[in-house]
């Protein structure tokens, strides 16, 4: 249910004030009014006043505008107060329950390698484990464990078979009218955008806007631009304003920029209170070990230590995914996920609420493929803490949506659903082809979008296309990009006439240059 406009904002304005209340912000601007009281300028007839202006001129408004961006970034907007809690985690029932029974898959898959194995899921390490690890803490790559017996709790294909069962249980086989010409893998009734709301959406890559990521356009000479736009971005990080950098950004980042405008739009300042948070994790990490602990290992060793490009940044993989696993600030996102955070309980008591604990204490399981969130991250970001902290923040708002069933036009249902969508209205005699030779567009394309392309496209267009996700706020252009490259490989496609010889004109993605393609099939497509 849907509230009038300002109740609405009340309910926001409240939940926001009672989430600041508690951060290190509201404390550190509590001791600046305090200290300001001592400055000549601060009169006791105008007190209110002055501090305000105090507050403003001293760039501490500033940053309470920030953290109020950033809560209206992450969280959704409130639902009606008689609504039940579950409606903000997604408001489709058959929806939350398959994301029930997809998670209890998951347990069974966790407990099963754990009784094989023999192995508890957590266990205190000793004392001389603990100083080994302490001591190898930077160079954990160097390790060669046995992981042969473990094996990834799941891989996107596994998760994409789920996908393809949802049904709505409202349409009894596939009555909707306006649904039943769909003919992609997804049968689930979700509203998606058509190309000209894309374009309306997405105006800032149009074709006469200057871009980052486009060497070649005729409105626009690209040095002249870049120059130009290199100007803007240093005065946008000067005024230090999220909500300016995440619109300057859907142009592109200036390389030499990027680090900071991303920290500036995920509001991440890197606080001597983070670094100690940080420090905590990483103690926690070396006194107890925990079984995800040898799937994140193995998950690098199988992803990112084979690629030409992240290979290099396996330590710090293993530093960032060991701390996130232990990291419970992270349970907070899943008020506004469909996910619920897997519980254990403590040996014997089984089903005993006060003996459960969430496991992994993070509330999330890594699958095939995890670490390349973390590894395009690794090439801006070289200081530990900071690298994690904007880690934290990307998954809390975008990366959990790419592995959890919901109907949010981010989620990945909604992207597969826009991807086939897209192919089967502007591209179907390629749609019915592929359809026809058992090669499903969406059988492809899906794990390019449960990894945001990461492992895909060379760094330097996946950072392009990061932006785009930043700036937009949105997952959306993931699968606007699927969509894109088997436009631009159509004609190949249009000629192999099996899966196998598909995914092979797929296979590599590494010379594709994200702006162009997106530009061309959004703006040049005649709809």
């Amino acid at each position: 249910a849907m509230l009038d406009p300002d109740s609405g904002l009340s309910l926001t304005i409240a939940r926001i004030v009672q989430r600041l209340k508690g951060s290190s912000l509201h404390s550190q601007l509590e001791r600046q009014a305090r200290v300001s009281l001592h400055k000549p300028e601060i009169k006791l007839e105008s007190l209110k006043e002055d501090i305000k202006d105090f507050l403003k001129t001293s760039g501490w408004e500033k940053k309470l505008q920030n953290a109020v961006y950033s809560e209206l970034n992450v969280f959704p907007s409130p639902c009606h107060p008689a609504a039940p809690p579950e409606h903000m985690k997604e408001p489709l029932a058959y929806m939350r329950k398959a994301q029930g029974s997809w998670e209890k898959r998951i347990l069974k898959s966790l407990n099963s390698m754990c009784t094989e194995l023999s192995i508890p899921l957590a266990q205190k390490r000793p004392a001389s484990e603990q100083k080994e690890l302490l001591n190898k803490w930077n160079e954990m790559g160097t390790d060669e464990p046995d992981l042969s017996l473990f094996r990834p709790v799941y891989a996107p294909k596994d998760f994409l078979e789920v996908l393809m069962n949802l049904r709505n249980p409202n349409y009894e086989n596939g009555e909707q009218p306006s649904f039943r010409n769909h003919l992609g893998l997804i049968q689930v009734p979700l509203k998606v955008k058509d190309i000209p709301e894309l374009k309306e959406d997405f105006s800032e890559l149009g074709l006469n806007i200057g871009q980052l990521g486009i060497d070649d356009s005729a409105q626009v000479p690209p040095e002249l631009f870049e120059n130009e736009h290199v100007r803007v971005g240093q005065k946008v990080l000067a005024e230090q304003d999220s909500a300016a950098a995440q619109q300057y950004v859907r142009q592109g980042c200036p390389t030499a920029l990027r680090a900071d405008l991303w920290a500036l739009i995920l509001n991440i300042s890197n606080q001597p209170e983070d670094i100690l948070y940080y420090e905590q994790l990483k103690s926690n990490v070396i006194q107890h070990d925990l079984l995800v602990d040898s799937l994140i290992y193995k998950d690098v060793k199988l992803t990112a230590s084979n690629d030409d490009y992240y290979f290099v940044f396996e330590d710090y993989l293993y530093q960032v995914l060991l701390c996130f696993s232990r990291d419970t600030s992270v349970l907070e996102h899943f008020t506004y996920s469909s996910a619920t955070p897997p519980k254990s309980y403590i040996r014997g008591k089984l089903g005993m609420e006060e003996y459960a604990v969430f496991y992994p204490p993070n509330g999330v399981i890594p699958f095939h493929g995890f670490s390349m969130y973390v590894a395009p991250l690794c090439f801006l970001y070289h200081e530990p803490s900071k690298l994690y902290q904007i880690f934290r923040e990307m998954y809390v708002r975008f990366f959990f949506r790419l592995h959890s069933i919901s109907s949010h036009p981010s989620g990945i249902v909604s992207l597969c659903l826009l991807f086939e969508t897209l192919l089967q209205t502007h591209l179907p005699q390629l749609f019915y082809h592929l359809r026809e030779i058992g090669a499903q567009p969406l059988r492809i394309s899906f794990k390019w979008m449960v990894r945001a392309f990461s492992g895909y496209l060379a760094t330097d267009q996946l950072l392009l296309l990061w932006d785009r996700i930043l700036g937009y706020n949105s997952l959306e252009i993931l699968a606007v990009l699927a969509a894109a490259v088997f436009a631009f490989r159509a004609v190949n496609l249009m000629e192999v006439t099996s899966l196998a010889a598909a995914e092979a004109v797929l296979a590599d993605l590494s010379t594709l240059k994200v702006m162009p393609l997106l530009q061309i099939f959004l703006f040049a497509t005649v709809t």
